[in-house]
């Protein structure tokens, strides 16, 4: 079984049988699917969902604190199913791949005091952008 469903079985989160594909589809690593692209590929194993499904599916995923809703500039928004899994996150400008990056170091200890303007820091989010290989 998979972290996700692990996670959702433990919440008590009613498992449909819609509800269940999705979750499947979004197990395993650095996996950053567009809502269209999770449709798809839980179309594949569950002809009969619907978009809304998925689309309600995902809303209700992001506001347990289970999936990320990751925003990159002019692109879809993607879900990652690493919520609870400190990560970073590596795009790729030309094709919008999405890479989990773990930096070495604390980064809320690396911004300074003066900073931070009397702000109680709780997270950090950095998002490193740079080409893959595919597109260098």
């Amino acid at each position: 079984m998979s972290d996700l469903l692990e996670r959702l079985r433990g919440r008590g989160w009613r498992m449909t049988s819609q509800r269940r594909v999705v979750a499947e589809v979004l197990d395993g690593d650095h996996v950053h699917l567009t809502a269209d692209e999770v449709h798809v590929r839980a179309a594949q194993r569950l002809p009969e969902i619907s978009r809304a499904t998925v689309y309600n599916t995902l809303g209700e995923l992001v506001s347990l604190g289970e999936v990320i809703e990751v925003s990159t500039e002019g692109r879809a928004k993607r879900y990652d199913p690493n919520a609870h899994h400190p990560h970073q996150h590596l795009v790729c400008a030309g094709c919008g791949t999405i890479r989990d990056v773990h930096p070495a170091g604390d980064l809320l200890a690396d911004l300074p005091a003066e900073e931070r303007f009397g702000f109680a820091v709780s997270e950090v989010e950095v998002t490193y952008r740079g080409l893959c290989p595919s597109c260098a």
